[in-house]
């Protein structure tokens, strides 16, 4: 297993909120199979730029791609990578985790009290938990002391979570809706009743569930509360706008009007169109929060791989066996895919793991019916010595472990679970 970084687990260390413990127990499995002698972890080393792709084919029988979605979708408006202000949910979850590429984000969250947050998934809602959590509450988390300063001097109170369609096609779960009504003293805005089904006990049981929960809304009375939040429907962002006081910061953001689409307005499939009513929101803070993209691996066309760049992902038979994107899908012997690089990004854990199962039942059924692999058989051992030549430091999973228990020791003196290294020199330096 090559991985870029020093240390393992990828979006499970760096994407899972600091205040959602439980959900990295998938770790537990990975450790367990990392055990096996027939495993070998191989960190610190990114394919296609510090190994060729090609240098790999020779040694191994089969490749299969499971590095996600690495990049994050964008609106493709006018000052959006321009105004002060504006930030990628993406970067800014991977900052609060201390993804190394990201530590320089230094989002000033003292800009003023309210926040938008453009996107409606499970995503932008880990953001506005974190934007209205108390601070003290996060500090037994394994969140960086960095981001923990940081919010301390938050002056964010409001924070809108904006979508483009209705609440019965938001992609949020109960789960995270739930944690978000129930923050101490922060109250949710109610929602239009008209915007729900007239027949709400009739729908299937995980919308009903939804619905009852978002008309029943927050415990906390408005007067009562110190931050509140709410969700805006039907609303399509055109511009960010900035003051004349201020010209290179944030001061609004300008939407459009959506109106729903189809014989039934309830349908999650519902779509929607643009109308020519406008609403402006004032606020100094915008989180772009839209979904993530999957991206070539550089060399991927010396494999014989033609990725989808309008997809996101690399062409396969849906089973995880990489195809041509020629008419006939011929397949590409030794080389599969899994994971939101095999189908786009959504669905959680889960939903990957089950992914994953599906690629390699596919491998192993290759295999066992002899359809054509890869010649190599030599795999790391054969690339060492380009390793070194290129003066490479691989990590091995002995030497994570080392970096694993001074971050268990760093955060133990705090008071907490860990305290992450967040840069790839501090980890290495574990090791010297």
């Amino acid at each position: 297993m090559y991985e870029c970084l020093p240390v393992p687990f990828g979006l499970v260390r760096f994407g899972v909120a600091p205040d959602h413990p439980d959900v990295k127990n998938c770790q537990d499995k990975f450790e367990q199979v990392a055990s096996s002698p027939r495993f070998n972890f191989i960190g610190n080393i990114a394919i296609g730029k510090d190994l060729p792709l090609a240098n790999l084919r020779p040694h191994y029988n089969a490749i299969t791609f499971a590095y996600g979605a690495t990049k994050d979708r964008k609106l493709g408006i006018s000052s959006e990578d321009r105004l002060k202000g504006i930030y990628s949910a993406r970067d800014f979850v991977g900052w609060y985790n201390g993804l190394p590429e990201h530590q320089a984000l230094a989002p000033d969250l003292e800009l003023g009290e309210e926040a938008v947050i453009i996107g409606q998934g499970n995503v932008a809602l880990d953001v506005a938990r974190t934007l209205l959590s108390h601070v003290d509450g996060l500090r037994k988390t394994d969140m960086t002391d960095q981001a923990l300063n940081t919010l301390s001097k938050s002056r964010v109170k409001r924070v809108r979570v904006i979508g483009r369609r209705g609440p019965m096609q938001a992609s949020f779960t109960i789960k995270e809706v739930r944690e978000l009504l129930n923050l101490p003293s922060v109250s949710f805005e109610p929602i239009d009743p008209a915007l729900f089904p007239p027949n709400a006990t009739k729908l299937p049981r995980t919308p009903k569930r939804l619905t009852q929960l978002l008309v029943k809304g927050s415990s906390t009375p408005a007067l009562q509360a110190r931050k509140s939040w709410s969700l805006d429907f039907f609303l399509s962002p055109t511009s960010f706008n900035a003051s004349n006081a201020t010209p290179c910061t944030l001061s609004s953001l300008t939407f459009l009007r959506n109106e729903v689409k189809g014989p039934d307005i309830f349908a999650s499939s519902a779509t929607v169109s643009p109308t020519t009513s406008e609403i402006l929101y004032p606020t100094s803070l915008a989180f772009r929060s839209i979904g993530y993209k999957s991206e070539a691996i550089e060399g991927m066309k010396d494999l014989g791989i033609d990725f989808d760049e309008r997809r996101g992902i690399i062409p396969n038979d849906l089973h995880g066996r990489i195809t041509s994107l020629s008419e006939d899908g011929t397949g590409i012997p030794g080389l599969y895919c899994s994971g939101w690089v095999k189908r786009g990004p959504a669905g959680v854990i889960a939903n990957t793991m089950e992914d994953a199962f599906d690629t390699a039942e596919s491998i192993a059924k290759d295999w066992e019916n002899k359809e054509p692999f890869m010649a190599g058989t030599n795999g790391w051992d054969a690339l060492q010595e380009d390793a070194a030549t290129k003066n490479l430091r691989p990590v091995s999973w002995d030497n994570w472990k080392r970096i694993d228990v001074a971050e268990k020791k760093r955060g133990k003196a705090k008071g907490k679970e860990r305290e992450k290294f967040t840069s790839i020199p501090d980890m290495l330096a574990v090791l010297d």
